[in-house]
């Protein structure tokens, strides 16, 4: 193999300039390595890439027994290394802790649901339990949430709540959950929510937070309001109860949320007083139910009846409305996955163990499943909980249980204290949860970031309030793919030059001083060629041939383009329809007498031109591995501008037929531009110096 030369500093080659030159050298490239022919059926090499499923196979042939119980225990990779003397003690304190939080926010949240607040508590028991047995993450806490709560409120909106038929339907709901998450986890089908940006997700719940808390405005105010997703019709329900106004559930509900607030606060900002933050849901529900029982009074409505005891074994019932749960079983699906498998993944690199999301979506399906055997509601992971149980030093899975433990005993021996809790307590504890998904930072870093992305968070925050929650995430997930789309059938595309003083080639946009050649374009995709796109990239390639920017010009004095240049190095993909259009594009080159060139194109995009003929089309001897490499040789070839007008249009045509033939007989060329001086390498010079080709003068 030929060898590289490497470039030295301007100086240098400034000094040799004064030697007199004597008979020049030939230009040496790196020789271009083709896999095999057109003809070949398969390829000459034994290393060729494996399909998915092979690797798949051969990954599943090297498990170990202990790797299969991993898989499906992930339990069992902390419980066999678990330390009792460093990590039971924060264990017990994290699950404790977020246990305490866990309780009134089940019942706060059921509520929000439409729920009774029992099913909250049902939702934060066997869920959790099935998850530190299945879940990959040592810190999520799973339960149930705000906004999964009402996206349960907003799908059943139409029965009525106090009905039988609306908790079956939210039961049944987990376990559709359940099934979908499980079955995406098991075919690693978790990146299709990637389509999906973050900007849309910002926005959904930012939406969502003004809806849920307008939603709890009943229990402040003392008047019932209309059950609704959407802002108007709340607004207009709570202006048109106004005379229906009691002071003593706003005064209770408002200083109890004040105190949340303040605890989480001071728990967030100093270290020393970080337990207030799990203690301000507790707090809420101890000052409210010791209110109501020293004072009894009679304006305050209370969370009521609570049945006592464990949830029993029932099978989901009311599978005759699958059909009608489906899209909200997405929508929930697609919440966990974005919420919680990010949170799990963000926690394990804190905690320094790997996660697989994949794995995880199918240890919050199977939490799902088996909750909805014992009366719960969908549950995913909690943020709130998660920083929380992060915060207090949780280690393992142990915290989980220790929460589900706290919940039991909650169950066991605690309802009969419930029943006295004021809804507005409850209504105060799902409120302040809520600001916290209020992302207006995010909407400030978008609009000074990325407008499009600012675009995408306005719609769906938009949408989101005044025509609903599915509207909003469809409208937003319709804009977030319109602009994949939009960037993928519309790729950049670069004119490179090449930057003085060395041999790389850069975007003459992106470095002015970068200068080109005359006869010469070098073009850069960035981005596969597949159907979508070939159209644009051949409109873009005719528009780099006629217009490109003459004040940076080097090398011979032409008149028009002779040659054009692909560097291909970002190109990760080709399909047949981009093979046909550059097959189309090098027929149109070639009836105008330009020849293609190709750079450095992958291994697999080479395999694809060169099953497809494409290559051989080309010609084999104009496939280089370097831009550099193809400048040289094409410079070489690069014919001077005719003094006199040719008169026979035969002579122009013949000009890829003479180049062809010579470029086949001899692939160097003896001279070099290097760009700043004029002068000639000799055999004499240094032999790892760059060969240059001697510049013509230019105004």
């Amino acid at each position: 193999m030929e060898i590289t030369y490497a470039s030295t500093s301007l100086p240098d080659l400034a000094s040799m300039a004064r030697t007199p030159p004597a008979t020049t050298r030939p230009v040496k490239v790196i020789p271009f390595q083709h896999p095999y022919s057109a003809a070949d059926a398969t390829p000459k090499s034994s290393s060729s890439p494996s399909s998915p499923f092979s690797r798949w196979r051969t990954k599943v042939k090297r498990m170990k027994t202990i790797d299969w119980i991993d898989l499906f225990l992930p339990c069992s990779r902390w419980i066999r290394t678990y330390n009792w003397r460093q990590n039971l003690q924060p264990d017990l304190i994290s699950g404790v802790t977020v246990g305490i939080m866990l309780v009134p926010q089940s019942m706060s949240y059921a509520k929000l649901a439409g729920l009774q607040p029992i099913y909250g508590l049902y939702t934060g028991l066997v869920p959790v339990f099935v998850y530190s047995i299945f879940g990959s993450s040592r810190q999520l806490a799973v339960g149930p949430v705000a906004l999964v709560s009402l996206l349960v409120s907003n799908v059943l909106g139409n029965v009525d709540s106090s009905a039988e038929l609306y908790t079956e339907l939210a039961i049944l709901l987990s376990l559709m959950v359940g099934i979908l998450e499980c079955t995406m986890g098991l075919l690693r089908l978790g990146w299709l929510i990637r389509f999906i940006s973050h900007s849309v997700i910002s926005g959904f719940t930012t939406a969502s937070a003004f809806v849920i808390a307008l939603s709890q405005a009943k229990y402040f105010l003392g008047y019932s309001v209309d059950r609704s997703s959407k802002i108007i019709p709340l607004v207009k329900s709570i202006i048109s109860g106004a005379d229906k106004f009691s002071w003593p559930p706003f005064v209770m509900g408002s200083s109890i949320l004040a105190i949340i607030l303040v605890m989480k606060h001071l728990g967030k900002t100093r270290k020393n007083l970080r337990y207030l933050r799990a203690g301000g849901p507790l707090t809420a529900v101890v000052l409210g139910t010791a209110f109501v029982k020293i004072f009894h009074p009679s304006s305050i409505s209370l969370v009521g009846d609570i049945p006592q005891g464990l949830p029993p074994f029932s099978i989901p019932k009311e599978f005759s409305h699958l059909k009608s749960l489906i899209p909200t079983s997405l929508l929930i699906t697609g919440v966990a996955i974005l919420e919680s498998v990010g949170i799990a993944k963000a926690l394990a690199a804190k905690n320094g163990y790997e996660l697989d999301s994949n794995q995880e979506l199918f240890g919050l399906g199977v939490a799902n499943i088996c909750g909805s055997f014992f009366s719960a509601y969908p549950s995913t992971g909690s943020f709130s909980r998660s920083a929380v149980n992060h915060e207090s030093g949780a280690k393992t899975g142990l915290s989980g249980i220790v929460m589900g433990v706290i919940m039991a005993c909650a169950l066991l021996f605690m309802t009969p204290l419930f029943e006295f809790i004021p809804q507005c307590a409850l209504a105060a504890i799902v409120i302040s949860a809520v600001i916290g998904l209020v992302d207006y930072d995010e909407a400030i870093f978008l609009w000074r970031v990325d407008k499009k992305d600012f675009f995408l968070w306005a719609v769906t925050s938009t949408t989101t309030l005044f025509l609903g929650i599915e509207i909003g995430v469809l409208v937003g997930v319709g804009f977030s793919l319109a602009f994949v789309i939009h960037e993928s059938a519309n790729p950049h595309i670069a004119v490179l030059g090449r930057l003085p003083g060395t041999t790389v080639y850069r975007n003459i946009q992106q470095y002015p001083e970068a200068y080109t050649y005359n006869g010469i374009v070098i073009v850069r995709i960035d981005a596969p060629i597949y159907f979508a796109n070939t159209s644009y990239i051949k409109d873009r390639l005719r528009e780099y041939e006629i217009v490109v920017d003459q004040s940076c010009k080097r090398g011979p004095e032409v008149e028009r383009i002779y040659f054009v240049i692909l560097e291909m190095a970002p190109v990760t993909y080709v399909d047949s329809s981009a093979v046909q259009a550059l097959k189309e594009l090098f027929q149109e080159y070639n009836s105008r007498d330009i020849q293609i060139a190709i750079a450095n194109p992958n291994k697999d995009v080479l395999l694809t031109l060169t099953k497809s003929g494409f290559i051989d089309q080309v010609g084999k001897e104009w496939c280089f591995v370097r831009v550099h490499d193809a400048v040289q040789v094409c410079l070489q070839h690069v014919p001077p501008a005719p003094k006199i007008p040719e008169s026979s249009p035969d002579k122009s045509s013949r000009f890829l037929e003479r180049l062809g033939t010579r470029r086949k007989e001899d692939l160097s060329t003896s001279e070099m531009e290097y760009g700043e001086r004029d002068f000639v390498i000799s055999k004499d010079s240094d032999p790892q110096l760059e060969p240059l080709l001697k510049r013509k003068s230019h105004n």
